[in-house]
């Protein structure tokens, strides 16, 4: 079914990029604030192994929790935002991040980890109403042939704020001399309430901000691309699947990321696990701002397709587990697979017309991957963290197809 905004006044200054610079850099702060509360999970995953007794394959419930949210709520936030527009998705997505992040309080107080993810399922509802306004907005908040250099540079805050994230993890969850959990949660009660308060204030400066509401079906390549059915779009298709797989390698990969380092070195503890993290996520962000240079000449497929062949290379390295080797080619693949988030996004909502935000929403859908596939990693690291790390690899094989064919738009 074709979806069409009926009550969002639509832009009716020229496309030019002046026009749309202040609203650019305001939705690009949401893309901090996702990327924060993606930075603190992964290290809330071993917090709470040692904190409240769990398993690794049942703390990977909190990454099922966290990205099954992405595929139950993107499709109602893109039929809100088709109805309501880009401006109200983004502060009910902020108003939803707010809520679970209060509840993490009363989580901690009963020391409950199915109320943890219930807390968590509400503050990823929130993320996936941001992520689902945010990515088509930057993409068309401009020229459509710069769309990709556009996101990914939005993206490389995301990236800033993965980066801080662990490493206020780092400093409050494992807070005694020997680096340990110290095997309370009121370092998680403060974090999360100081953050809900954050988010509401910039709740409120969306809610006082004028953002334009752009029409897609107006920036089309071709108008018969515009007239095709959403699921004709075979490179739209395409990109789902590859961002399923890729989500689900990204999750993965830093799901255990802290378990793989403490089992490869002896010398390794939780703390200096969580910095070896942050350090990832580090060139994480460091590779989204390398990346979105590199695209300035060279082209973003291509781009796509070399980092995930890059990837697939250092992930036998990991499989193959050995020492410290090993540990550093874990710590390299953050930095390959910064761009490709947003690259296949950008390739896959590309000339889709009036059918962008529904082809959004399923993108957002695809991050289901990362809900599944950490599970399944979780159950093969009981014999070996190493061993679960063949799954990434085989999902960047993926990746490096779309880049290499999936992406090519079909013209009619």
């Amino acid at each position: 079914m074709a979806l069409t905004s009926t009550s969002a006044p639509v832009a009716t200054t020229s496309r030019n990029d002046k026009n749309y610079l202040f609203p650019l850099i305001l939705v690009t702060s949401l893309f901090f604030l996702w990327g924060l509360a993606y930075g603190l999970l992964d290290v809330l995953n071993k917090h709470f192994q040692d904190a409240m007794n769990v398993t690794k394959a049942r703390s990977t419930l909190l990454q099922a929790a966290y990205f099954g949210a992405y595929f139950l709520i993107a499709l109602p936030a893109g039929l809100f935002m088709n109805k309501y527009g880009y401006k109200k998705g983004i502060i009910l997505g902020l108003l939803l991040y707010a809520t679970g992040a209060f509840l993490f309080f009363p989580s901690a107080q009963m020391a409950s980890f199915d109320f943890f993810l219930l807390a968590l399922f509400i503050l990823a509802s929130g993320l996936t109403c941001l992520e689902t306004a945010a990515n088509p907005y930057v993409t068309v908040l401009g020229k459509p042939e710069t769309s990709e250099f556009r996101l990914n540079l939005s993206q490389c805050f995301n990236g800033v704020g993965s980066f801080i994230g662990p490493i206020i993890a780092a400093n409050v969850f494992f807070n005694d001399a020997s680096g340990k959990d110290s095997g309370n949660l009121d370092s998680v009660k403060l974090v999360y309430v100081i953050i809900a308060i954050v988010v509401l204030f910039i709740a409120v400066l969306f809610w006082r901000t004028y953002l334009p509401e752009i029409k897609e079906s107006e920036i089309v390549s071709d108008k018969l691309q515009d007239k095709k059915p959403l699921f004709q779009h075979t490179h739209f298709v395409y990109g789902v699947i590859a961002q399923f797989f890729y989500v689900a390698a990204q999750v993965g990969i830093a799901a255990l990321f802290i378990n793989y380092c403490t089992e490869a070195k002896n010398e390794i503890d939780n703390s200096k696990a969580a910095y070896l993290l942050s350090i990832s996520l580090l060139l994480f962000t460091i590779g989204r701002f390398v990346g979105t240079a590199l695209m300035r000449k060279v082209a973003p497929n291509k781009l796509l397709t070399i980092f995930a062949l890059v990837n697939i290379v250092l992930c036998v390295i990991v499989v193959w587990g050995k020492d410290w080797l090993s540990v550093y080619s874990l710590m390299s693949v953050f930095f390959f697979e910064s761009i490709m988030f947003p690259t296949i996004f950008a390739l896959g909502v590309k000339d889709l017309g009036h059918h962008t935000k529904k082809g959004s929403s399923f993108q957002i859908m695809s991050i289901v991957g990362g809900a599944l596939m950490p599970y399944f990693m979780g159950l093969l690291s009981e014999k070996g963290t190493a061993q679960a790390y063949i799954i990434p690899l085989l999902c960047f094989i993926v990746v490096a197809w779309y880049g290499w064919k999936g992406y090519k738009i079909k013209r009619t």
